[in-house]
């Protein structure tokens, strides 16, 4: 018996070691497993479940048999701001940092948008973007200096950030001539993601010019990641830092600069919901979730380009179904029942890897093996 024990501990110590895609892969199973067992102990029927997510992801309805391309565009609109604050996460976590704080980055560039979306006329969409980009970045790297030049916990720092963003934001956009008390006046013309063609082939769904600037974070976070030495010097601090000191890398600047360009993806997720979703700016009365949904979307994804990207649409594929599930009995808490078991199930794998590596030890010290 206690040979078969030990034969599982090594299959499974060595299943945890190899492919984070296949952790992740099963991650995801036992997370859709939990959630079936959960609706069958509440009496509901889990097909309800899986329908509605074959229906956002095919655009077919089971129950009526008709075809619908917008599901489809809404499923890649709820996904953009997932996968973009995912990266910010993502960023920081590679460089050995936990950003928290994509909450407020994702607010300062949601701002910054609106500011430029409102004041100035005829402004071309990408000037607001670009507005939303710095106002991210410079809102994550007050938390990268603090960090770099007082060694203040990133966690603690950014966690406060995002509340005082917040409330600049309010106190900004309230003042904005023009606004009530949740909008402020229309943005112009030139400013608005929004893009017939996607509108014309998914049935006028919201897809707009988002995916693009989706589809161009990710290449860039691939690109500084893994092919430049920016992104060597910031995996070499994340792993170890003071082996990255005596490589001659500098990390207090790798500090700031991570932070900024983690807060730089979520301001411009800020601008794809502001500029993409709306004709107007938004004064927000509290926070939206985008960047505490993408610490979750980046664990899953294990910090990777491609893994974030998987992670995201699989995520905006249950926030879609949320709605289609409700008007089959079954609870839209059930989303936030899978996501939060993902989390769980990647922060237990570390765990799991250390029990089983002391108990080895343990056995040994015993002289059993």
């Amino acid at each position: 018996m206690t040979t078969k024990i030990r034969e599982l501990e090594k299959k499974l110590l060595d299943f945890l070691s190899g492919s984070n895609a296949m952790v992740s892969a099963v991650v995801v199973f036992l997370g859709f497993l939990v959630a079936t067992i959960l609706l069958l102990v509440i009496g509901r029927d889990p097909s309800g479940m899986y329908q509605a997510i074959v229906q956002v992801v095919s655009g077919f309805d089971s129950r009526r048999g008709t075809w619908n391309a917008r599901y489809v565009g809404e499923w890649f609109v709820s996904s953009m701001p997932l996968i973009l604050c995912g990266l910010s996460m993502g960023f920081s976590a590679r460089s050995g940092l936990f950003n928290i704080g994509a909450e407020g980055q994702y607010i300062a560039g949601l701002t910054a948008a609106q500011i430029v979306g409102v004041s100035l006329a005829g402004a071309h969409w990408s000037i607001a973007v670009l507005g939303a980009i710095i106002a991210g970045g410079a809102w994550g790297s007050i938390a990268g200096f603090f960090k770099a030049r007082f060694k203040v916990s990133e966690v603690v720092t950014t966690i406060m950030m995002n509340y005082i963003a917040l409330f600049i934001h309010r106190l900004i956009t309230l003042r904005i001539p023009g606004s009530s008390t949740f909008r402020t006046p229309n943005f112009t013309d030139t400013v608005s993601l929004s893009n017939s063609f996607f509108s014309s082939i998914t049935n006028n769904s919201r897809l707009n010019n988002g995916l693009w600037l989706t589809i161009i974070a990710v290449l860039v976070y691939w690109l500084i990641m893994e092919k430049s030495v920016l992104g060597f010097s910031l995996r070499a601090a994340g792993l170890n830092k003071n082996a990255a000191l005596y490589a001659g890398i500098r990390v207090k600047t790798n500090i700031t600069v991570a932070m900024t360009i983690s807060g730089a993806f979520a301001g411009l997720a800020g601008a794809v919901v502001s500029l993409g979703l709306f004709s107007h700016g938004r004064i927000l009365s509290g926070f939206e979730g985008y960047g505490f949904d993408g610490i979750a979307v980046a664990l899953g994804g294990n910090c990777s380009a491609i893994g974030i990207s998987v992670m995201g649409l699989l995520f905006g594929m249950l926030k879609s179904a949320q709605p289609l599930m409700q008007s089959r009995q079954i609870p839209r808490e059930i989303v936030s029942i899978i996501m939060g078991l993902v989390v769980v199930f990647i922060a237990l794998r570390p765990g799991i890897r250390m029990f089983i590596e002391w108990r080895a030890k343990k056995r040994k010290a015993k002289g059993e093996e």
